[in-house]
Protein backbone atom coordinates (compact mmCIF):
# COMPACT_ATOMS: atom_id res chain seq x y z
CA UNK A 1 0.00 0.00 0.00
CA UNK A 2 0.80 3.68 -0.62
CA UNK A 3 0.33 6.69 0.90
CA UNK A 4 -2.63 8.84 -0.88
CA UNK A 5 -0.35 11.61 -2.01
CA UNK A 6 -2.55 14.18 -0.01
CA UNK A 7 -1.44 12.27 3.25
CA UNK A 8 2.33 12.19 1.67
CA UNK A 9 2.22 16.30 1.46
CA UNK A 10 0.93 16.98 5.22
CA UNK A 11 3.52 14.05 6.93
CA UNK A 12 6.43 16.36 5.07
CA UNK A 13 4.71 19.15 6.10
CA UNK A 14 4.66 17.81 9.86
CA UNK A 15 8.42 16.88 9.02
CA UNK A 16 9.34 20.08 7.86
CA UNK A 17 8.10 21.70 10.78
CA UNK A 18 10.63 20.16 13.19
CA UNK A 19 7.18 17.73 15.13
CA UNK A 20 8.57 15.30 17.05
CA UNK A 21 7.14 12.25 17.79
CA UNK A 22 5.45 11.49 21.39
CA UNK A 23 7.81 9.00 22.67
CA UNK A 24 10.44 12.09 22.08
CA UNK A 25 8.71 14.52 24.34
CA UNK A 26 7.85 14.63 28.06
CA UNK A 27 3.88 14.12 28.31
CA UNK A 28 3.91 17.55 29.33
CA UNK A 29 5.80 19.03 26.19
CA UNK A 30 3.84 16.63 23.59
CA UNK A 31 0.73 18.47 25.25
CA UNK A 32 2.14 22.15 24.46
CA UNK A 33 3.62 20.63 21.01
CA UNK A 34 0.11 19.86 19.58
CA UNK A 35 -1.72 22.51 18.88
CA UNK A 36 -5.65 23.09 18.56
CA UNK A 37 -7.34 23.36 15.36
CA UNK A 38 -9.75 26.17 15.99
CA UNK A 39 -13.46 25.68 14.00
CA UNK A 40 -15.52 28.30 13.02
CA UNK A 41 -18.11 25.85 11.62
CA UNK A 42 -21.10 27.08 13.17
CA UNK A 43 -23.37 24.77 15.33
CA UNK A 44 -26.36 25.77 16.73
CA UNK A 45 -25.62 24.96 20.45
CA UNK A 46 -22.47 25.09 22.01
CA UNK A 47 -22.32 24.82 26.14
CA UNK A 48 -19.82 23.81 28.52
CA UNK A 49 -21.38 21.43 31.19
CA UNK A 50 -20.18 19.66 34.16
CA UNK A 51 -21.33 15.70 34.24
CA UNK A 52 -20.99 14.62 37.51
CA UNK A 53 -17.79 16.52 37.74
CA UNK A 54 -16.22 15.23 34.32
CA UNK A 55 -16.08 18.43 31.96
CA UNK A 56 -17.42 17.86 28.99
CA UNK A 57 -19.05 20.55 26.33
CA UNK A 58 -22.26 19.63 24.47
CA UNK A 59 -23.29 20.54 20.74
CA UNK A 60 -27.05 20.49 19.59
CA UNK A 61 -27.07 21.07 15.59
CA UNK A 62 -30.47 22.36 16.14
CA UNK A 63 -33.49 23.10 18.10
CA UNK A 64 -35.63 20.96 20.08
CA UNK A 65 -35.40 17.85 22.42
CA UNK A 66 -35.90 14.88 19.84
CA UNK A 67 -31.86 13.95 19.34
CA UNK A 68 -30.12 10.97 19.82
CA UNK A 69 -26.81 11.87 21.55
CA UNK A 70 -23.27 10.70 20.53
CA UNK A 71 -21.00 10.50 23.43
CA UNK A 72 -17.66 11.11 22.52
CA UNK A 73 -14.42 10.24 23.88
CA UNK A 74 -11.30 12.23 22.20
CA UNK A 75 -8.32 10.27 21.17
CA UNK A 76 -4.38 10.95 22.55
CA UNK A 77 -3.20 7.60 24.21
CA UNK A 78 -4.58 8.50 27.52
CA UNK A 79 -1.98 11.11 27.97
CA UNK A 80 -2.41 14.12 25.09
CA UNK A 81 -5.82 15.72 23.75
CA UNK A 82 -8.56 17.55 24.86
CA UNK A 83 -11.95 19.23 24.68
CA UNK A 84 -10.19 21.75 22.22
CA UNK A 85 -7.98 18.86 20.43
CA UNK A 86 -11.32 17.79 18.94
CA UNK A 87 -13.76 20.44 18.94
CA UNK A 88 -13.71 20.81 15.49
CA UNK A 89 -14.94 16.65 14.65
CA UNK A 90 -17.49 17.14 17.41
CA UNK A 91 -18.82 20.23 15.55
CA UNK A 92 -18.87 18.20 12.23
CA UNK A 93 -20.42 15.11 13.69
CA UNK A 94 -23.12 16.64 15.11
CA UNK A 95 -24.30 19.01 12.03
CA UNK A 96 -23.76 15.93 9.53
CA UNK A 97 -25.77 13.37 11.52
CA UNK A 98 -28.24 15.96 12.52
CA UNK A 99 -27.99 14.55 16.68
CA UNK A 100 -26.24 15.63 19.46
CA UNK A 101 -22.78 15.29 20.56
CA UNK A 102 -21.13 15.11 24.26
CA UNK A 103 -17.60 15.69 24.32
CA UNK A 104 -16.07 14.09 27.63
CA UNK A 105 -12.86 15.92 29.26
CA UNK A 106 -12.02 13.13 31.26
CA UNK A 107 -8.46 12.75 33.42
CA UNK A 108 -5.07 11.79 31.29
CA UNK A 109 -2.38 9.92 32.66
CA UNK A 110 0.00 9.52 33.93
CA UNK A 111 -1.42 12.37 36.53
CA UNK A 112 -4.72 10.25 36.78
CA UNK A 113 -3.19 6.80 35.28
CA UNK A 114 -6.05 4.01 34.33
CA UNK A 115 -9.13 3.51 35.48
CA UNK A 116 -9.48 7.53 36.32
CA UNK A 117 -9.85 8.25 32.71
CA UNK A 118 -12.63 5.05 31.96
CA UNK A 119 -14.03 6.15 35.26
CA UNK A 120 -14.41 9.30 34.23
CA UNK A 121 -16.37 8.09 30.51
CA UNK A 122 -18.59 6.23 32.75
CA UNK A 123 -19.65 9.31 34.78
CA UNK A 124 -20.22 11.15 31.77
CA UNK A 125 -22.54 8.75 29.98
CA UNK A 126 -24.57 8.55 33.14
CA UNK A 127 -25.00 11.55 33.80
CA UNK A 128 -26.15 12.34 30.10
CA UNK A 129 -28.60 9.40 30.57
CA UNK A 130 -29.84 10.54 33.85
CA UNK A 131 -30.16 14.33 32.45
CA UNK A 132 -31.94 13.52 29.33
CA UNK A 133 -34.54 16.04 29.68
CA UNK A 134 -32.69 18.74 30.37
CA UNK A 135 -30.16 18.13 27.33
CA UNK A 136 -33.04 17.69 25.05
CA UNK A 137 -32.06 14.15 23.99
CA UNK A 138 -33.75 10.90 23.92
CA UNK A 139 -32.17 9.12 26.90
CA UNK A 140 -32.93 5.70 24.51
CA UNK A 141 -31.21 6.92 21.36
CA UNK A 142 -27.12 7.22 23.02
CA UNK A 143 -24.04 6.14 21.62
CA UNK A 144 -20.45 6.16 22.45
CA UNK A 145 -17.81 7.18 19.99
CA UNK A 146 -14.04 8.09 20.21
CA UNK A 147 -10.53 7.90 18.14
CA UNK A 148 -7.61 6.23 19.21
CA UNK A 149 -7.39 6.19 22.98
CA UNK A 150 -11.14 7.20 22.64
CA UNK A 151 -12.30 4.56 20.69
CA UNK A 152 -10.69 2.37 23.17
CA UNK A 153 -12.75 4.01 25.86
CA UNK A 154 -15.55 3.78 23.86
CA UNK A 155 -15.44 -0.02 23.30
CA UNK A 156 -15.15 -0.58 26.89
CA UNK A 157 -18.21 1.66 27.73
CA UNK A 158 -19.86 0.10 25.21
CA UNK A 159 -18.97 -3.59 27.30
CA UNK A 160 -20.06 -2.71 30.07
CA UNK A 161 -23.40 -0.36 29.21
CA UNK A 162 -23.50 1.49 32.25
CA UNK A 163 -27.05 2.91 30.61
CA UNK A 164 -28.41 1.63 27.39
CA UNK A 165 -26.50 1.99 24.16
CA UNK A 166 -27.69 1.10 20.60
CA UNK A 167 -24.64 2.05 18.47
CA UNK A 168 -20.57 2.50 19.09
CA UNK A 169 -17.99 4.32 17.13
CA UNK A 170 -14.63 3.65 16.74
CA UNK A 171 -12.24 5.60 14.81
CA UNK A 172 -8.65 3.34 14.58
CA UNK A 173 -9.31 2.33 18.16
CA UNK A 174 -6.78 0.77 20.92
CA UNK A 175 -8.59 -2.56 20.78
CA UNK A 176 -5.32 -4.86 22.23
CA UNK A 177 -2.66 -3.95 24.04
CA UNK A 178 -0.36 -6.43 23.78
CA UNK A 179 1.10 -4.54 20.60
CA UNK A 180 1.09 -7.89 18.26
CA UNK A 181 0.02 -7.45 15.13
CA UNK A 182 1.45 -7.39 12.00
CA UNK A 183 0.51 -4.05 11.61
CA UNK A 184 2.71 -3.13 14.56
CA UNK A 185 5.34 -4.35 11.89
CA UNK A 186 4.40 -2.76 8.84
CA UNK A 187 3.96 0.31 10.26
CA UNK A 188 6.16 0.51 13.30
CA UNK A 189 8.01 3.63 11.82
CA UNK A 190 4.94 5.77 11.43
CA UNK A 191 4.08 7.63 9.61
CA UNK A 192 3.05 10.04 12.61
CA UNK A 193 2.25 7.05 14.98
CA UNK A 194 4.83 4.88 16.39
CA UNK A 195 5.31 1.78 17.70
CA UNK A 196 7.64 3.36 19.99
CA UNK A 197 4.79 5.93 20.91
CA UNK A 198 2.01 3.55 21.75
CA UNK A 199 4.10 1.87 23.95
CA UNK A 200 4.99 4.78 25.98
CA UNK A 201 0.92 5.64 26.20
CA UNK A 202 0.26 2.00 27.18
CA UNK A 203 3.23 2.41 30.14
CA UNK A 204 2.21 5.94 30.89
CA UNK A 205 -1.93 4.75 30.95
CA UNK A 206 -1.63 1.63 32.76
CA UNK A 207 2.13 0.99 33.95
CA UNK A 208 1.95 -2.11 36.21
CA UNK A 209 -1.38 -1.49 37.79
CA UNK A 210 -3.38 -3.81 34.95
CA UNK A 211 -2.01 -6.34 32.27
CA UNK A 212 -2.07 -5.53 28.80
CA UNK A 213 -4.80 -8.95 29.04
CA UNK A 214 -7.70 -7.28 31.16
CA UNK A 215 -10.31 -6.50 28.82
CA UNK A 216 -10.57 -3.38 30.04
CA UNK A 217 -7.90 -2.34 28.39
CA UNK A 218 -8.01 -4.80 25.81
CA UNK A 219 -11.45 -4.75 24.70
CA UNK A 220 -10.79 -7.57 22.24
CA UNK A 221 -9.62 -9.41 25.20
CA UNK A 222 -13.45 -9.86 26.31
CA UNK A 223 -15.62 -12.99 26.48
CA UNK A 224 -17.80 -14.31 23.70
CA UNK A 225 -20.71 -13.16 25.88
CA UNK A 226 -19.60 -9.63 26.51
CA UNK A 227 -19.00 -9.09 22.79
CA UNK A 228 -22.56 -10.72 22.22
CA UNK A 229 -24.00 -7.79 24.63
CA UNK A 230 -22.23 -5.26 22.98
CA UNK A 231 -24.05 -2.71 20.31
CA UNK A 232 -23.97 -2.63 16.76
CA UNK A 233 -20.09 -0.59 15.60
CA UNK A 234 -18.87 1.15 12.57
CA UNK A 235 -15.46 0.84 12.58
CA UNK A 236 -12.83 2.72 10.78
CA UNK A 237 -9.12 1.88 10.63
CA UNK A 238 -6.10 3.70 8.34
CA UNK A 239 -4.35 0.94 6.30
CA UNK A 240 -0.55 2.94 7.13
CA UNK A 241 -1.35 2.51 11.12
CA UNK A 242 0.21 0.19 13.85
CA UNK A 243 -3.49 -0.35 15.12
CA UNK A 244 -5.07 -1.27 11.81
CA UNK A 245 -5.14 -4.69 12.52
CA UNK A 246 -6.42 -4.94 15.83
CA UNK A 247 -9.23 -2.73 14.74
CA UNK A 248 -10.57 -4.42 12.46
CA UNK A 249 -9.73 -7.64 14.07
CA UNK A 250 -12.27 -6.41 16.96
CA UNK A 251 -14.98 -5.53 14.24
CA UNK A 252 -14.62 -9.13 13.23
CA UNK A 253 -15.12 -10.46 16.98
CA UNK A 254 -18.28 -8.51 17.32
CA UNK A 255 -19.64 -10.09 13.76
CA UNK A 256 -18.34 -13.24 15.12
CA UNK A 257 -20.46 -12.96 18.32
CA UNK A 258 -23.39 -11.90 16.28
CA UNK A 259 -23.19 -8.05 16.52
CA UNK A 260 -23.89 -6.31 13.45
CA UNK A 261 -20.46 -4.36 12.51
CA UNK A 262 -19.20 -2.02 9.59
CA UNK A 263 -15.36 -2.34 9.51
CA UNK A 264 -13.96 0.26 6.56
CA UNK A 265 -10.34 0.53 5.80
CA UNK A 266 -8.78 3.98 4.05
CA UNK A 267 -6.12 2.37 2.65
CA UNK A 268 -4.03 5.66 1.64
CA UNK A 269 -4.58 7.35 5.32
CA UNK A 270 -2.19 7.34 8.67
CA UNK A 271 -3.55 7.38 12.20
CA UNK A 272 -4.96 10.38 12.72
CA UNK A 273 -6.51 11.13 9.41
CA UNK A 274 -10.12 11.51 10.69
CA UNK A 275 -9.31 14.55 13.24
CA UNK A 276 -7.04 16.29 10.26
CA UNK A 277 -10.16 15.99 7.56
CA UNK A 278 -10.23 19.95 6.85
CA UNK A 279 -7.12 18.85 5.12
CA UNK A 280 -7.62 15.13 3.64
CA UNK A 281 -10.29 14.74 1.61
CA UNK A 282 -10.61 10.84 2.76
CA UNK A 283 -10.82 12.63 6.74
CA UNK A 284 -14.07 14.44 5.09
CA UNK A 285 -14.92 11.48 3.43
CA UNK A 286 -14.80 9.19 6.78
CA UNK A 287 -16.70 12.23 8.63
CA UNK A 288 -19.33 11.56 6.58
CA UNK A 289 -19.54 7.84 6.76
CA UNK A 290 -19.33 7.96 9.87
CA UNK A 291 -21.77 11.07 10.31
CA UNK A 292 -24.33 8.96 8.44
CA UNK A 293 -24.35 6.03 10.48
CA UNK A 294 -24.75 7.91 13.49
CA UNK A 295 -28.04 9.87 11.61
CA UNK A 296 -28.97 6.20 11.18
CA UNK A 297 -28.48 4.32 14.58
CA UNK A 298 -30.20 7.35 16.49
CA UNK A 299 -32.75 8.34 14.57
CA UNK A 300 -36.23 7.59 15.81
CA UNK A 301 -37.58 4.21 15.81
CA UNK A 302 -40.90 5.26 14.26
CA UNK A 303 -38.57 6.31 11.05
CA UNK A 304 -36.74 3.89 10.68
Amino acid sequence: MTLHPQAERLIALMASRGQKGFADQTPEEARLARPDYVSDEHVYEIRDVNALGVQCRLYKPHAGNDMGLLVFFHGGGWVVGSLNSHDAVCRSLANQSGHAVLSVGYRLAPEDPFPAGLEDCIRATLWAHQNADEIGIDPTRIAVGGDSAGGNLAAVVAQLQPVPLVFQVLIYPVTDCRMGTESYVENGAGPFLRNVDMAAFIDFYIGDITSPEDPRVSPIMASPATLASCPPAVIITAGHDPLRDEGEQYGHALLANGVEASIVRYFGMFHGFFSLFPWLDDGKAAVSQVSSAIRAALAPPSTK
